[in-house]
């Protein structure tokens, strides 16, 4: 069964441009064409152009080779050159019966190349087949263009639900500590300043491409996920944690990680997002030196996305008001820091934080806690002690 996409009703309403400088032959290709086709007409080249470059393009030109001006040769270049003109196709309707004309008509980008003069059945059957041709290729090349526009839709919603997804177990995890929503915000960017700031470094460069620069702004809201398995007798208490408690908090670390971990098993495949995120909840805590938790590691056995975040969530935690604390000026954070040089914190990282704080500061103010906030985070603290 035939398409009906192609059928010859199709077809027939198709308009053919015929350029040709000499009326007669204008004449006689429009009475041949015209009961099957919309016929229009050109005596130049550069008429031919101004057509085919309309809003009404012809799905055909039948082009005569030897004209004034530009001559067939130049029209049929200048066509295929131009992205709105170049899936027309073009016959050339000529006298000129030598091979090397042929060859150069077809080398100019010619679908067909008919000598005069025509036969006029072999003339209709040609048209009609690279009419033919040219539906079935507008509509693969217009269903192409819809599959990917579907495509990059349904690629967009697929990273919108995974970022509301990321954000809204990151803020269920900040309900229950002392920071708020605008911690995870302003770690974000702290841990992006960072990575670009490190992007040309060689030490890090490899790891600071685009790619994983966006996946570590997307994955660091889950850097204490594991703070929701924390009892609140623990995770909300209004002082120092004595030693057994502080061994409990640890175990958020490896809480979130295991968390995560099981999320992307369920998935049965590794997942980009996920793997940094796992990284970075599990050894955000590690400290330069080797003195940090869980698992003691030192140097560069950190990951780079975790001793990112380890700077930007100590600098954090340093400025930001607490139910149980006052802030730190950002003076008086940026000099800490700058102390847990080589000890807290990779050398290299707190040199481009040093080149950044400013950046940092106004990160913090830009996403800077109201009290409203941490009036509402003392109510919830008194309530669940």
């Amino acid at each position: 069964m035939s398409d009906p996409m192609f059928s010859d009703a199709t077809i027939d309403k198709a308009t053919v441009l015929v350029v040709d400088d000499t009326p007669d032959n204008l004449a006689l290709m429009s009475e041949l064409l015209k009961e099957r086709y919309r016929v229009k007409v050109a005596t130049d080249g550069e008429k031919a152009l101004r057509i085919a470059r309309s809003a009404q393009a012809p799905d055909l030109i039948l082009l005569d080779v030897m004209m004034p001006g530009m001559d067939g040769y130049a029209v049929c270049t200048a066509l295929k050159s131009a992205p709105e003109t170049r899936d027309i196709p073009v016959i050339f309707l000529t006298a000129k019966s030598q091979v090397e004309d042929e060859q150069r008509g077809l080398e100019c980008g010619a679908t067909d190349y008919i000598t005069k003069p025509v036969s006029p059945p072999i003339l209709l059957a040609r048209v009609k087949t690279h009419l033919a041709l040219k539906a079935s290729a507008d509509f693969l090349r217009d269903k192409a263009a819809f599959l990917e526009s579907e495509t990059l839709k349904r690629t967009r919603e697929i990273v919108a639900i995974q970022d509301a997804t990321v954000l809204a177990l990151a803020s269920l995890a900040e309900t229950r500590d002392a920071d708020t929503g605008n911690h995870i915000r302003r770690t974000q960017h702290y841990v992006k300043i960072l990575a670009e700031h490190l992007r040309t470094h060689p030490r890090f460069a490899a790891f600071c491409t685009d790619y994983n620069i966006m996946l570590l702004f997307k994955s660091a809201p889950l850097h204490d996920i594991g703070k929701v398995g924390i009892p609140d007798r623990i995770l909300l208490k209004p002082g120092k944690l004595d030693p057994h408690e502080f061994e409990i908090m640890k175990t958020h670390t490896t809480l979130g990680f295991n968390a995560i971990e099981q999320a992307e098993q369920a998935l049965s495949t590794e997942v980009a997002i996920l793997s940094m995120a796992k990284q970075i909840a599990l050894s955000h805590q590690e400290k330069w030196d080797g003195t940090g938790y869980p698992q003691g590691l030192a140097g560069d056995a950190i990951p780079v996305a975790a001793r990112l975040m380890a700077l930007a969530d100590v600098y954090d935690a340093l400025i930001c008001r607490r139910v149980y604390k006052e802030p730190m000026s950002h003076e008086q954070a940026v000099e800490i820091i700058l102390q847990g040089c080589g000890k807290h914190f990779d050398p290299d990282i707190v040199a481009a934080f040093a080149q950044t704080k400013e950046q940092f500061r106004r990160i913090a103010t830009r996403y800077s806690d109201s009290d409203a906030d941490l009036d509402k985070l003392s109510a919830y603290t008194a309530i669940a002690l």
